[in-house]
């Protein structure tokens, strides 16, 4: 009776094995097939994200070349605005003059008593040389001949336009002053700066 009663335990605890066995298989094939279907679902997320942070980047780095760019045209502008300013109102000239004459003063001073009257002796000398001056001015005026390629001469014209005037084909005052056609064209291109409508009028005026 015991031998039996055995016998089906064993059975039973094959049974359940065997059932066991059959349900771990099925729930490894069900979590393989979920992962596969993960890194499927993953792939799918990843590229479309990859694609926009590509993009992304692409925009970042157009939008700072742009703002470098607007930032350099910006500073040449303000560098030829401030170089204008400073030729009309001859600040530089003024500040030479300045300097010179207080070099001058301490030269005086730092002189022995001795050579101070050779000095004020030497004075009538150079008045008397300044006459004849007068009379050279008129060939003076002849030999000044204006520098048609220099296009800083023209009021509003700085030395950052006029590099870029050059680079673009505007290589004289002539073709600011009486541009042609295709010089006009070319010339359209800087009517952003500071008084464009007058350029060509401030050429004639050299000429």
């Amino acid at each position: 009776m015991a031998k039996k009663a055995k016998a089906s335990v064993d059975k039973i605890v094959k049974k359940v094995n065997k059932e066991f066995e059959k349900t771990s298989s099925q729930i490894e094939g069900l979590i393989s097939d979920a992962l596969k279907q993960l890194d499927t679902l993953q792939h799918q997320v990843q590229d479309p994200v990859r694609k926009l942070l590509k993009e992304v980047d692409e925009l970042r780095e157009r939008e700072m070349k742009r703002f470098n760019d607007e930032f350099e045209r910006r500073l040449d502008e303000f560098h030829e605005l401030q170089s204008n300013i400073l030729e009309r109102l001859g600040v530089a000239s003024k500040e030479d003059i300045r300097k010179a004459e207080k070099e001058s003063k301490k030269e005086l001073k730092k002189a022995p008593a001795s050579k101070k009257p050779a000095k004020k002796e030497a004075a009538p000398k150079k008045a008397a040389a300044k006459k004849p001056a007068a009379k050279k001015a008129p060939a003076a005026k002849a030999k000044k001949s204006v520098d048609k390629s220099d296009l800083t001469l023209v009021k509003g014209i700085g030395p950052a336009t006029a590099k870029k005037m050059k680079e673009a084909g505007i290589t004289s005052i002539d073709q600011i002053a009486n541009p042609s056609a295709a010089d006009q064209e070319k010339l359209n291109g800087f009517s952003n700066i500071k008084g464009f409508d007058q350029l060509s009028a401030e050429a004639k005026k050299i000429n």
